[in-house]
């Protein structure tokens, strides 16, 4: 169990690079960073400025005894990723998404899928795979939304512990428009089914210091007003964090008008039911109105940018630059399975792209930069979903949450340093660090992903890796 491993006193030593902010990566090209036995980050230093400058650092803080970590040649560390919105239990539906739109998908794809996992023996070859998944990827936290079987929720926040992933896990609550044959009886029946839910985890990690419950109404249509009223006081009473959906899809946001006619608009309708709040995370939010933005900067929400979904299902664009100028929290969510991968590096390119097509009708001013989409994989993530305090960066007290990117060479005559693999990433040796990054950014994947650790543990490791 990855949870249970013990730490020890390491230092890493070699390139780093994390974001300084918005639009400042800090790159470190001859670093050690000093992570404590439990899992924290106790020193940075820079200008190491070669491999037996390591020594002085280890007397300097009275590590002498510890274990080192180098980086190789072309590698460098980068903080792990954080996933701000993905259904696990749609993961064997990545890249199935046909011609569809929203509505259409989840009736034709996901319910059906999602419905089969009350099948324990399904749900943990499914579970264990996309967490395997995402590691590989150096997702070190992901928000995720099951299905509505508590046991099957359960098993999912069971395997997220037991592989080390920093996860929130919900049981998503639907009441509502959902086929008979999946939704939830009553609200009675989701809101005993939710509260099951939250005391498991409770039991398996009682301070939430790798998992979390997190509620999870499923968005507005596929709920009552009183179910998402009942959810709101639950979300109140207890503290625990709160994700949905909101104004992804046209059709959808005309449904949520037919279904809530008393309410002001789509965000008003989690706002009247106690649901938007500094601790909600709000997936897609492609077509939100001016007085929508501002109602949700005012409560303090967050918003889950998932540009290759909404690429996908042809939901629409989200003015993301419009978003930060307005003050409004953002990070990026791959939605898998509306999104098709679960890289997160993936989604960093997607938000560059989309942001790219926006400013094709909108203006130059709304594209973003490769740093910025970096930002808001890592830091920007980390606020959606309240844990900037303790990842997002390489800071002294926060965890080491982290990635070992490892990066190809190219030969004199022309051969790479790993045929076998094939490293999507060509490094010639005369490229400045920004250019190694944006190589990175542009043209990686998980074969780049030498190992990943969460809370200073060892999560997932390439073959021949060693720590």
């Amino acid at each position: 169990m990855a949870a249970a491993q013990k730490i020890k006193r390491t230092v890493y030593v070699g390139p780093f690079v994390h974001s300084q902010s918005l639009q400042k990566l800090d790159i470190c090209p001859t670093g050690a960073i000093g992570v404590d036995e439990n899992g924290k980050i106790a020193f940075v230093e820079r200008d190491v400025k070669d491999v037996g400058d390591v020594i002085p650092v280890t007397q300097k803080y009275g590590w002498q005894n510890s274990q080192i970590v180098r980086i190789k040649d072309n590698g460098f560390l980068f903080p792990g990723f954080i996933d701000t919105h993905i259904h696990a239990s749609q993961y064997p539906n990545t890249g199935i998404f046909g011609k569809s739109t929203l509505l259409d998908w989840l009736n034709d794809y996901t319910f059906p899928l999602e419905s089969s996992l009350s099948d324990l023996s399904k749900a943990r070859r499914v579970y264990n795979r996309v967490v395997a998944r995402t590691l590989s990827h150096g997702t070190t936290t992901a928000a995720y939304y099951a299905t509505i079987h508590v046991p099957a929720t359960n098993l999912l926040a069971d395997i997220c512990l037991a592989r080390g992933q920093r996860a929130f896990v919900g049981r998503v609550c639907m009441n509502a428009m959902s086929p008979e044959y999946y939704r939830d009886e009553s609200v009675e029946a989701a809101m005993r089914s939710t509260r099951e839910c939250i005391e498991h985890v409770r039991g398996i990690d009682p301070g939430f210091e790798i998992v979390s419950p997190i509620i999870t109404p499923r968005f507005a249509p596929s709920c009552t007003t009183e179910c998402l009223r009942e959810q709101g006081k639950l979300h109140r009473e207890t503290g625990i964090p709160c994700q949905t959906h909101i104004s992804e899809n046209k059709k959808e946001i005309e449904l949520v008008k037919e279904l809530f006619p008393e309410s002001k608009s789509y965000a008003d309708v989690y706002d009247s039911a106690g649901l938007l709040t500094e601790k909600t995370i709000l997936a897609h939010a492609v077509h939100l109105t001016e007085e929508e933005k501002a109602l949700v900067k005012e409560r303090e929400a967050k918003i889950s940018h998932c540009p290759a979904s909404n690429t996908a299902l042809t939901s629409g664009c989200a003015r993301v630059r419009q978003l930060i100028d307005q003050g409004i929290t953002v990070g990026l969510g791959t939605d898998v399975s509306g999104g098709f991968s679960p890289s997160m590096l993936e989604m960093v390119r997607q938000a560059v792209w989309v942001s790219r097509h926006v400013a094709m009708t909108d203006g130059d001013q709304a594209k973003l930069s490769m740093e910025e989409a970096l930002y808001l994989a890592t830091r920007g993530g980390a606020k959606v979903v309240g844990l900037h305090q303790k990842v997002g960066g390489f800071d002294v007290g926060t965890d080491w949450d982290a990635q070992m990117i490892s990066l190809g060479s190219v030969a004199e005559d022309g051969s790479a340093s790993d045929e076998i693999h094939g490293d999507p990433v060509d490094v010639w040796g005369w490229e400045e660090w920004e250019d190694r990054v944006a190589k990175w950014v542009y043209n990686g994947d998980d074969r780049n992903t030498a190992a990943v650790w969460v809370k200073g543990r060892l999560v997932h490791q390439r073959p021949g890796f060693q720590p």
